[in-house]
């Protein structure tokens, strides 16, 4: 059986965004049919009578707030190392020892 994938299509599945928005408050009967949505991000809130996809003021009630983070955040300090990785930049004028004619012998 091969699977048919639509772009744009209508979404699968009936989960409120709202249940997850921090401005949502839902109330949920014994039925599936028994919700009652109410969005409190308004004055004055109102009632939602469909199952919200998409909202421009969602807002996840599970996602850590910045003071969160910081706090629960470990520092860690930069390791220094005695091995040399990379190049090395030298001063101007200073060389190896050996100036570019030394290998070449010149008649």
């Amino acid at each position: 059986m091969n699977i048919v994938s639509i772009k744009n299509g209508t979404p699968v599945g009936n989960r409120h965004l709202c249940q997850r928005c921090t401005w949502g408050h839902c109330i949920t009967g014994y039925r599936e049919s028994d919700q009652l949505v109410i969005c409190m991000r308004n004055d004055p809130s109102f009632t939602i009578p469909f199952v919200v996809y998409e909202c421009t003021e969602f807002n996840d009630k599970q996602k850590p707030t910045w003071e969160q983070m910081t706090k629960l955040a470990i520092h860690v300090a930069p390791r220094m190392s005695k091995k040399t990785r990379g190049f090395q930049a030298t001063a101007v004028g200073e060389s190896d020892g050996e100036s570019e004619d030394e290998g070449f012998e010149f008649d």
